[in-house]
C-alpha cells in the first residue's frame, strides 16, 4: 500500500514539474508574452519570424472579467491591426484617442470574419491578439494598404458588450 501511495505521488510530482515547464516555455517564447497588459496603453504588435498560421490564433494577454461577447451581442473594443510578418500598423483605433472604440454586432457580418470570431467569447476588461490568415481576412484581394494574402494580428481590448 506505501509503495503504490509513494508511485502516485511521485507520479503527481513529475506530472507536475513537467507540466509547469511547459507551460512557462511557451508563454516565455510567444508573440504574446511581448504584448503589454496595461490596459491604458496603446499595445505594439510583435513581429514574427515563424510560419504563418492556416488557422485563427487567440491568445489571451488580459482575461477579462466583465460581460462576456456571445453572437447576437454588440462588442465595443479597442484595437491595433499589424502585419504578421513586420508587425507593421495598418489601423487602429487609438489613432482617434485613448477612449475610441469601434461597434461590432456579433454575427452581423460587417467586419472580416476572423476579427468578429476572435472576439466571441472575451470578457470586458480583457486584452486579446488574434492571429487571422487570409482566408479569414481579405482573402487574395489587395484591400487599400493590405496586400492580398497577408497573414493579419490584431490585438484588441474589449470594452463594452451590449444587448
Amino acid at each position: 500500500m506505501f509503495r503504490r501511495t509513494a508511485s502516485r505521488a511521485l507520479l503527481a510530482v513529475v506530472l507536475s514539474v513537467s507540466l509547469a515547464a511547459c507551460g512557462e516555455s511557451e508563454d516565455s517564447t510567444g508573440a504574446a508574452a511581448e504584448i503589454s497588459t496595461d490596459l491604458s496603453e496603446k499595445p505594439e504588435v510583435p513581429a514574427s519570424d515563424e510560419p504563418a498560421p492556416d488557422e485563427l490564433v487567440i491568445d489571451d494577454i488580459v482575461e477579462g472579467d466583465g460581460d462576456e461577447a456571445v453572437e447576437g451581442s454588440t462588442a465595443s473594443v479597442k484595437y491595433v491591426g499589424a502585419f504578421y510578418e513586420s508587425g507593421e500598423e495598418f489601423d487602429s483605433s487609438w489613432s482617434g484617442g485613448p477612449d475610441e472604440t469601434i461597434e461590432v454586432p456579433l454575427g452581423g457580418g460587417r467586419v472580416i470574419p476572423g476579427f468578429e470570431q476572435g472576439i466571441e467569447g472575451m470578457q470586458v476588461g480583457g486584452r486579446r491578439m488574434i492571429t487571422i490568415p487570409s482566408d479569414l481576412g481579405y482573402g487574395d484581394e489587395d484591400r487599400g494598404p493590405i496586400p492580398g494574402g497577408s497573414t493579419l494580428v490584431f490585438v484588441m481590448d474589449l470594452v463594452e458588450v451590449t444587448d
